[in-house]
């Protein structure tokens, strides 16, 4: 059943993921390292690469280590957010990073995670 609201599905990707969704809105699980001074935030993926953040327009105070970032994918190192979920300051990375592989695996990714 329609309600007539197209939904767009956001994958959960780490950094070595983000070329294969150029143009696409996924979601990043990441650790803040620094606020930038173009106003744009440096953070760490899951899997360890570093990714920009463009801050677009009025948004919630960013006080949290660990963020998902819902975005669109500029290029491979750069999202442009569309919003933003605080994660606390605690998050086991390692196990994240394990799941977003598991999750994008050719075994289970066109049958269980995708539409």
């Amino acid at each position: 059943m329609s309600n007539g609201i197209e939904q767009e599905v956001t994958p959960r990707v780490n950094s070595a993921l983000l070329s294969n969704f150029q143009g696409r809105t996924i979601r990043l699980a990441c650790k803040l390292v620094k606020f930038n001074d173009n106003g744009s935030l440096t953070v760490s993926a899951a899997d360890g690469g570093q990714v920009v953040v463009q801050l677009v327009g009025e948004h919630e105070p960013i006080s949290d280590t660990y963020l998902e970032i819902v975005g669109k994918v500029m290029d491979p190192t750069t999202i442009q957010m569309r919003g933003c979920i605080g994660l606390g300051a605690d998050l086991d990375m390692k196990l994240v990073n394990d799941t977003i592989n598991l999750i994008h695996d050719e075994r289970f990714y066109g049958r269980m995670f995708s539409y």
